[in-house]
């Protein structure tokens, strides 16, 4: 470590949490802070919710975890990775982020830096939180405090990309205190430092990286509708194309998740706050958060082509993403509902969803495997891994009588491994 700086993380959640292991794994003495403390309780056991961090890391002696905001005083050098959803009217909510600024304000010092990792739109740290934290602290940015913005780039459940093996786009409000954002995150992150030319243009870099996914995923979803009119797999046609070289492997599905169904309408909102409605970024946005939609529709159809009205649904997977326990903006909740309205009885497995949290957030009733009833339907909504490894076994297992409707939404079972009186719906 060469920096000698002190360092603490304000949110501890599956960006945070590795961030601050991976300082601490490098030597620097790191606070890691959460309002709930239940999350401080269990970090403090050696036990990880998001199983992002191993056992081992969470007992390393320069790591502490806290609740208490006195305890931030020690540092001087802030980590903001706060969420920053959106809100009923898909508008961002920097509700979290401000009030870590007041948090952070409190415990400023001339000479520390204030660095937020969470995405925001372009212009959010300077113009939303500088003034609170200069508010709470009575210090000037620029000249008793700094600011940086560095974004984020976790992917939950990757184990290859993880933070510091990512190249590190970082930004500061002068020169100065550039030089000792990047010396304090080239310090861990191998990967190389990218310094942006200012904070706005690194806001800026992380919203678009996000709707340049969303877009693309947009796409797909787009052709496998025009390839269903088609009577033509998706699957099969994406597989052909892929063959070129530069064909961009993107996949129809849900887009859920607190990354690329949120992140679009961050800029959106910037955008027309500037006076310019996007078009392309709102349309992809449209088709994808109508997905959950058009699969719970196509069920239904099917199930009143085979035996009417009614029936029994069973939907595997509930999490925004395979492998990973965070529901958080999960869309297959929109299945849920949607068939709901049409009078199916619906009943969901998770093997990694919290079932508290997933009852608390959504009012879904996660089931256990072997209490679920015999189901005329069978979504494969999320491609968790356990799925996959029992695979049609499984799926057979679910069904009344071993046949019936089966929904591979992500177009992962093996179709020449399907059984008889098994019909077949890929997205």
């Amino acid at each position: 470590m060469s920096h000698r700086r002190k360092i603490a993380v304000i949110g501890l959640g599956y960006v945070g949490l590795p961030v601050a292991v991976a300082f601490a794994r490098g030597g620097s003495p790191v606070v890691g802070f959460d309002i709930d403390q239940t999350r401080v309780r269990e970090l403090r056991a050696g036990q990880d919710r998001t199983r992002e961090v191993e056992t081992s890391d969470l007992k390393l002696p320069s790591l502490s975890f806290t609740s208490e905001a006195g305890a931030l005083q020690s540092a001087d050098f802030f980590i903001v990775t706060v969420p920053t959803p959106i809100d009923a009217a898909r508008r961002p909510d920097l509700g979290a982020m401000l009030e870590a600024s007041r948090l952070v304000g409190a415990s400023l010092k001339r000479g520390d830096i204030v660095v937020y990792e969470s995405t925001v739109y372009p212009g959010a740290v300077e113009e939303e939180c500088m003034p609170i934290l200069e508010q709470c602290s009575g210090l000037k940015a620029g000249s008793d405090f700094n600011i940086g913005y560095s974004p984020e780039r976790i992917n939950p459940g990757d184990q290859q990309h993880r933070f510091e093996s990512i190249v590190k786009v970082v930004s500061a409000q002068n020169p100065e205190t550039l030089d000792v954002v990047a010396d304090v995150y080239g310090s861990v992150v191998k990967a190389g430092i990218h310094r942006a030319p200012s904070i706005k243009v690194a806001e800026a870099a992380k919203v678009i990286e996000n709707t340049q996914r969303d877009l693309n995923i947009a796409f797909m979803n787009e052709l496998s509708l025009i390839f269903q009119a088609l009577d033509i797999d998706t699957g099969d046609v994406l597989a052909a194309a892929r063959t070129k070289w530069n064909f961009l492997p993107f996949q129809p599905g849900l887009v859920g998740g607190h990354c690329i169904g949120v992140d679009p309408y961050y800029l959106t909102y910037r955008a027309e706050k500037a006076g310019y409605h996007p078009e392309v970024i709102l349309s992809g946005r449209r088709i994808n958060d109508g997905m959950g939609q058009r699969i719970a529709r196509e069920c239904v159809r099917g199930l009143l082509r085979r035996k009417g009205a009614g029936g029994v649904v069973t939907i595997l997977g509930l999490t925004f993403k395979e492998d990973v326990p965070d529901t958080r903006n999960s869309r297959v909740v929109d299945i849920i509902r949607e068939l709901e309205s049409f009078g199916l009885q619906v009943q969901v497995h998770d093997p990694l969803a919290n079932a508290v949290d997933a009852r608390h957030e959504y009012g879904v009733t996660i089931t256990e495997l072997d209490a679920l009833r015999p189901a005329d339907a069978v979504i494969l909504a999320v491609a968790h891994g356990s799925y996959l490894d029992d695979s049609w076994p499984l799926v057979q297992k679910l069904l009344i009588g071993g046949s019936g409707l089966v929904f591979d939404v992500k177009m992962k079972l093996d179709r020449g491994s399907k059984p008889a009186g098994i019909e077949l719906w890929r997205l």
